[in-house]
């Protein structure tokens, strides 16, 4: 059973036996975040890492160059890579997504060499913070008392908020005091993002033609620049000329010239990290003002283009000016909405939006292709695809979270015109 809405789907069911209905290279490109094999919060569908047999599937049904993108945990991603590199897939690559609102599941080891000897600890003094309903147990009763901060962190952006005490407490017994200020676990502060490719069939550029995929989207992802002096100390000035005419190494046939901004002038090429916005500003933090220096070329300038002559390190051009900028401008980092979780939605690890949709447009080809993901959750890669204007297909096993998918989809199209009128099948 499946619910639709313009290009939009939703089923619910078993991803693998809802995939078995789908032909032979029909989608463009997956984006996914399965489970992390964590037994995250007691959910039941964190059991395990999705084995060999799902990726296989995925395999089968994607066109030859499509690409997938799949989230995994620090933990278990290597389960995750093993299983997609033995279904057939190609590694590309694995990009770093940072955070700097992760919180850290740790057990105070103090604590429990008192809690474990009977002993009673004195309080001291009582501090008291912000954090998601989910976690007041846990920080009352696994002894962590580091879970005080901002918010419940990734896996819960935008949940609602409570007011806790949280007890300050001085070691009782020997072994506490021996043990006092140890834990068992750092702050998550990132997750791996699996970048992997279907074999594509003879060169890539046949590929491209037949089945409009293999490629990524580079200058439609470029990072753009912070500042008119940023951008010129990164790229070279002045515009690309050419003819018209025949081209690949022939005369091109006294065509007229045209003149076309440099691809590097749009931005950045995009790199494998992807910031957050509190990522970005403590990485600016740590690096400070970057000043790129002042550079003059060492020989003169031609009129005609721009460009000094002499070795490719003299080749500035006159305008470069000093820039000075955080380190987070190498990267992009998306702007996230407050409000964008939606009333509702209990899902325990909501995907950023805007960082979903940045994803769908990596991957989208110059005529878009059907995005499959099937660990839907709660809607987030279908929101992206729909704000993108990008085919979706979504597949979801728990009811609760397609009641919750649905509604955040309908709410997408809402926003972009269109009468949300869901479909059924």
């Amino acid at each position: 059973m499946f619910k639709k809405i313009k290009n939009t789907r939703i089923y619910l069911g078993d991803c693998l036996d809802v995939m078995k209905t789908f032909p032979d290279n029909s989608i463009s490109n997956i984006i996914t975040d399965p489970p992390y094999g964590l037994n995250f919060m007691g959910k039941g569908w964190d059991k395990g890492v999705p084995g060999r047999i799902f990726w296989e599937e995925m395999l089968r049904i994607c066109k030859p160059g499509a690409h997938l993108l799949a989230f995994g945990g620090t933990r278990t991603h290597h389960r995750l890579m093993c299983a997609v590199e033995d279904a057939g897939w190609e590694i590309r690559d694995c990009l770093m997504w940072i955070y700097g609102s992760g919180f850290p599941k740790s057990l105070n080891i103090s604590k429990a060499l008192d809690r474990a000897a009977g002993a009673e600890r004195e309080v001291v003094g009582i501090t008291k913070g912000k954090s998601g309903e989910n976690l007041n147990k846990l920080v009352r009763n696994s002894g962590n008392d580091s879970i005080n901060a901002k918010g419940c962190g990734a896996y819960g952006v935008g949940a609602k908020q409570v007011t806790i005490d949280i007890p300050i407490t001085a070691p009782s017994t020997e072994e506490a005091i021996l043990f006092s200020g140890y834990g068992t676990a750092l702050k998550p502060a990132w997750e791996p993002i699996i970048l992997a490719r279907k074999p594509i069939k003879g060169t890539v550029a046949q590929n491209a033609i037949e089945h409009g995929t293999g490629g990524l989207n580079i200058d439609g992802c470029r990072v753009g620049y912070q500042s008119p002096a940023d951008k010129a100390s990164a790229t070279p000035q002045g515009v690309c000329t050419s003819r018209s005419g025949r081209l690949a190494g022939k005369l091109q046939g006294g065509g007229l010239r045209a003149t076309q901004p440099r691809p590097e002038q749009i931005g950045r090429w995009p790199a494998n990290v992807i910031l957050d916005e509190e990522a970005g500003k403590l990485l600016d933090e740590q690096s400070g003002l970057l000043k790129s220096g002042k550079l003059s070329p060492t020989n003169k300038v031609k009129k005609s283009t721009g460009w000094s002559g002499g070795s490719y390190a003299d080749r500035v051009k006159n305008t470069f000016k000093e820039n000075s900028d955080g380190a987070s401008r190498f990267f992009y980092c998306p702007k996230v909405s407050k409000k964008e979780r939606g009333e509702g939605n209990n899902h325990p690890t909501v995907k950023p939006i805007a960082l979903m949709r940045y994803l769908c447009k990596l991957l989208r080809g110059p005529k878009p292709g059907i995005v499959l993901d099937p660990f839907v959750g709660s809607g987030s890669t279908g929101i992206a695809c729909v704000l993108e204007g990008t085919p979706f297909i979504g597949i979801e096993k728990e009811k609760e979270y397609v009641k919750i998918a649905f509604s955040r989809l309908e709410n997408a199209w809402k926003e972009k015109g269109a009468k949300a009128r869901w479909a059924r099948h």
